[in-house]
């Protein structure tokens, strides 16, 4: 086979069982090689097609799902092109169609000859594959069924030029890579290597609709959510106020509406500010929205990220793409603590108002902050008996609301937080 020929997409030469497999359709029968190394190769091969189709939940013919996986997620000059404009003409369009030239014979390929040698009921694992994969540990279900969707399209395709129209309408509705196939991410620092933006795999599949109450609070996000997704002007936003009252669920449930409108969330750290200015040099020209949010965001007074970061969102000499917000959750209004007895150390400065700006400017960045109050007992009542219903919690209202008084008197006070661990308590107690 011709992968050493690929030229845009170059980089699929570099995976080892696509490389294997050419060498088997090459040289399966050349009695030059060993045959007990042919045959080891051959049973390695089919080991790890049946390992990534148990690993990324897929099914049907599993040549053609690796190899549909392969394109879906080359990011090379064509596909990042083809995500942002869909079909491209001229020059690089051609060499494209070379590419996928190459890539049709492999998925063309006659495998009669090569289990007859090695054994045919061993390949019918491969071409028919039926399991109980429904989630995938690599995808979320929707794009792992485009995926198997896309598999069986270009196994059906009658020529290269119409497998690139089907790839090329992937990377045009769902995008190309971890940032086309993933919804979140989270920056990480391989030992000895560069910053890297990886994917988060198992997310919290948290919706808005499960928090209840806060309804202004959640349509104030959600406003410059949306926003922000279409296109139009929106801001910064701080989720601030009470301990468990739902600010970090919200922030969940922003992704999990919005991720088929091309947002994306990046969840950045204290500690991580420093790496800011290289992951928004990576998200900056993709063709999509990211939230880079910070989960928990305060800062003691020895503390001094907070500068770096009012640069990073306003004040820095590069603009801010306009494909980027940032998103806070924090229990300070202000985010840089104060105490009393900064007061008197304020009679010793010389200009006191300038060091209060100076605590108060991070906040002000933020041009939208969402107040998430503690529930009063009415409320958190109210979210212990719509909770309960959501799980099936048949047990008497007036008891139910007697017991949910007692444990809130010992797990943390009123929070719709203490009100799911209740229910949730109950529910181990299989109390319905």
């Amino acid at each position: 086979m011709k992968e050493n020929e690929l030229i845009i997409y170059r980089n699929l030469k570099e995976d080892s069982l696509l490389r294997d497999m050419a060498w088997l359709m090459a040289h399966y029968d050349d009695d030059y090689y060993n045959r007990e190394d042919r045959e080891s190769l051959f049973f390695d091969c089919i080991h790890r097609i049946l390992d990534k189709a148990a690993h990324h939940g897929f099914h049907g013919n599993l040549w053609h799902c690796f190899l549909a996986n392969l394109l879906v997620n080359d990011e090379n000059s064509y596909s990042l092109g083809c995500e942002i404009k869909g079909n491209l003409e001229g020059t690089l369009n051609e060499v494209a169609l070379h590419d996928f030239q190459i890539m049709k014979e492999f998925i063309d390929y006659d495998f009669t000859k090569m289990g007859e040698m090695f054994g045919k009921e061993y390949l019918t694992y491969i071409a028919h594959f039926e399991g109980n994969y429904e989630k995938s540990r690599v995808y979320n279900g929707r794009i792992r069924d485009q995926i198997c969707e896309v598999a069986v399209q270009i196994g059906k395709a009658a020529s290269a030029e119409e497998v690139k129209d089907i790839i090329t309408s992937f990377y045009e509705h769902f995008g190309v890579g971890k940032f086309g196939l993933n919804k979140s991410f989270r920056i990480s620092h391989p030992e000895g290597g560069e910053m890297e933006i990886k994917a988060i795999k198992n997310i919290d599949h948290v919706k808005l609709e499960d928090l209840v109450g806060y309804e202004i609070a959640k349509k104030k996000l959600i406003d410059n959510t949306e926003a922000f997704v279409q296109g139009r002007p929106a801001n910064n936003c701080l989720l601030f106020g009470d301990a468990g009252t739902g600010k970090s669920s919200s922030i969940k449930g922003i992704i999990n509406k919005y991720y088929d409108q091309g947002l994306r969330m990046i969840e950045v750290y204290k500690h991580q500010f420093q790496d800011l200015n290289d992951v928004i040099a990576q998200i900056k020209n993709r063709n999509y929205k990211f939230i880079i949010y910070m989960d928990d965001l305060s800062f003691e007074e020895f503390e001094i990220e907070y500068k770096y970061l009012k640069a990073i969102i306003e004040g820095g000499l590069e603009v801010k793409p306009d494909n980027v917000l940032i998103y806070a959750t924090s229990n300070r209004r202000h985010l840089v603590r104060e105490k009393f007895s900064d007061k008197e150390e304020r009679r010793d400065d010389l200009h006191a108002s300038d060091t209060v700006q100076e605590k108060l400017s991070l906040v002000a960045r933020f041009g939208v902050s969402i107040f998430f109050c503690a529930p009063n007992k009415k409320e958190f009542q109210e979210i212990v008996k719509v909770l309960a219903k959501r799980n099936d919690i048949s047990m008497d209202e007036g008891e139910l609301l007697l017991e949910a008084n007692k444990w809130e008197l010992s797990h943390g006070g009123l929070s719709g937080r203490t009100a799911q661990q209740f229910i949730d308590y109950l529910a181990g107690k299989d109390c319905k």
